[in-house]
């Protein structure tokens, strides 16, 4: 199996031109009101267009209320929920129900005990993408201890936190994600904008992560 690679926080038109060209799997827009990154729907409408539909529009989401991510979902016409706040489990429940979309689960590391626990309460999450713990909300551009996450690859785990074009190679061989998701690792000169040789640089090590798995696997 191949790892997905989701590109998150894109803002500018040129840069998910450059996500699609490079092959990514989906793309990740920001409606959390104190991100950088943050859009409004009818801005991540525009963005949305350009995707063709091989690659799934995720609209990530804090602590916002069920109606507004309804409203958001429709009028952005989204394929994925990611919830990376505080929102209780039954949530998940209302958001595959009202809006017919997957819901993925946001899980802010802080030790392994803590993974453990969040893992077995998320519910019918889709799938869980795994961040490394901060204060605030959104991505933490900061690694944790993959040692932390059960010894076994999962088609539900896509892996977070501090990945970019020189750390996302080593993830894969340890962790071997189903996807990995990348922000911070791929930024440009500001946090609305992405670098688009960080971007191919990112893409080509999961391309290669991924060859030198399948060859160790050849000859086992």
């Amino acid at each position: 199996m191949r790892t997905r690679i989701k590109f998150c926080g894109l803002v500018r038109p040129e840069d998910v031109d450059a996500a699609v060209d490079l092959g990514v799997d989906a793309v990740g827009f920001v409606f959390y009101p104190k991100s950088p990154r943050a859009l409004d729907a009818q801005q991540a409408r525009t963005l949305r267009d350009r995707l063709p539909s091989f690659v799934r529009a995720v609209g990530l989401f804090v602590n916002a209320p069920t109606p507004d991510i309804l409203s958001t979902v429709a009028a952005v016409g989204l394929d994925i929920v990611q919830l990376h706040g505080d929102e209780p489990p039954e949530m998940i429940d209302t958001l595959n129900e009202a809006a017919g979309r997957p819901v993925w689960r946001a899980i802010r590391v802080r030790s392994r005990d803590d993974l453990l626990s969040s893992i077995a309460s998320s519910g019918r999450a889709e799938c869980l993408l795994l961040d490394s713990f901060s204060e605030g909300f959104g991505g933490s551009g900061k690694t944790f201890d993959w040692s932390w996450i059960p010894a076994r690859r999962s088609s539900r785990l896509i892996l977070s936190g501090g990945l970019d074009e020189e750390r996302v190679g080593q993830a894969i061989a340890q962790v071997r994600p189903f996807a990995v998701d990348v922000s911070s690792g791929i930024q440009g000169a500001s946090p609305r904008q992405k670098d688009p040789r960080r971007m191919e640089a990112f893409v080509a090590e999961v391309l290669r992560a991924d060859a030198l798995l399948a060859a160790q696997s050849g000859k086992a």
